[in-house]
């Protein structure tokens, strides 16, 4: 066995050599390839980061009523952080929110001024409530609307909850969210299968150019796993190559790009995430390249070779 493996590694590299246009060209296809797989983890983390931006803009905000007990509405906060749909609560105290308004209104002068003639600080207090998913805030919205937003003295404490008003736009960011989910799996997978059968042809290719070796090989009653050794240990190494040069090729690339996709997606840096991720993109490209090489030599000799 040992020996028979040693003499397909060495047929597998003396065909590589031998047929270099042949591998060359596999090798480029292959490139294109992983590239183009390799591209769609940009793009994944690009559109997942800017999704997120996005649902970190949507919160729905209690407000309550100026008389609510502050132990009430901590003892709700409590609540609603036992929720397993519940990511974020934030408290705004009276004071806070009287801070807030009047630097949202600082060039206001006139609301200003009005608001200094009121003896008392109008403003309630607040929970801003952030979940996990943006499908999600409905069921908050229902929870808030029982029994457990009630004082010590049964009385009611919450003033307003904006998620009704609020309801359309989340909504609508669900909806979005879900088809530009279904959207970039089906182009995922268009691609992949695109680049794949691409990739095939070109190393089906390279098989029918040893057309000749191969029946010499079968005439004189060499084993099916000995035909198609050299090609598929080709493939493979057509496929380590090729990820080899894919990923060198994103380095540069993430490096000019990486300003600019901070510039216009804010929380993401390409450059970075392809630093911080190098060993999952890297297991990620030179698997796919095995897989890919190894998969279609062996089908290309199976099926076209009929072996």
């Amino acid at each position: 066995m040992w020996t028979a493996t040693k003499r397909i590694i060495r047929s597998g590299f003396i065909g590589f050599f031998r047929n270099g246009f042949v591998s060359l060209a596999s090798i480029l296809v292959m490139t294109v390839t992983l590239f183009v797989i390799g591209a769609l983890l940009f793009l994944g983390a690009i559109f997942n980061s800017s999704l997120q931006e996005l649902k970190d803009k949507v919160d729905v905000n209690v407000y309550f009523v100026t008389s609510a007990p502050e132990e009430s509405i901590l003892s709700l906060k409590s609540s609603l952080e036992a929720l397993p749909e519940v990511s974020k609560v934030t408290y705004i105290t009276r004071e806070q929110a009287l801070a807030n308004f009047q630097e949202r209104h600082k060039n206001d002068q006139l609301t200003l001024q009005a608001l200094e003639e009121l003896s008392e600080n109008p403003l309630g207090a607040s929970l801003s409530i952030k979940a996990k998913e943006t499908s999600q805030y409905e069921g908050i919205a229902t929870f808030l609307q029982g029994g457990s937003a009630l004082g010590t003295n049964g009385a009611p404490i919450i003033d307003k909850v904006n998620y009704f008003q609020n309801k359309t736009a989340i909504d609508k960011l669900s909806s979005i969210i879900d088809s530009a989910n279904r959207v970039g799996l089906a182009i995922t997978l268009i691609l992949i299968i695109a680049s794949v059968i691409i990739t095939f042809n070109t190393i089906r290719l390279a098989i029918y150019t040893s057309r000749d070796e191969i029946n010499v090989m079968r005439l004189v009653g060499a084993s099916n796993m000995y035909v198609r050794g050299p090609f598929v240990f080709a493939g493979v190494l057509y496929g380590v190559i090729a990820a080899l040069v894919t990923l060198l090729l994103f380095y540069p690339l993430a490096l000019s790009l990486g300003p600019t996709t901070e510039k216009f997606f804010g929380s993401i840096n390409i450059f970075s995430y392809y630093a911080e991720n190098f060993v999952r993109i890297f297991i990620i490209i030179f698997f796919s390249g095995i897989v890919l090489g190894g998969v279609s030599s062996f089908l290309a000799v199976r099926k076209y070779l009929k072996v």
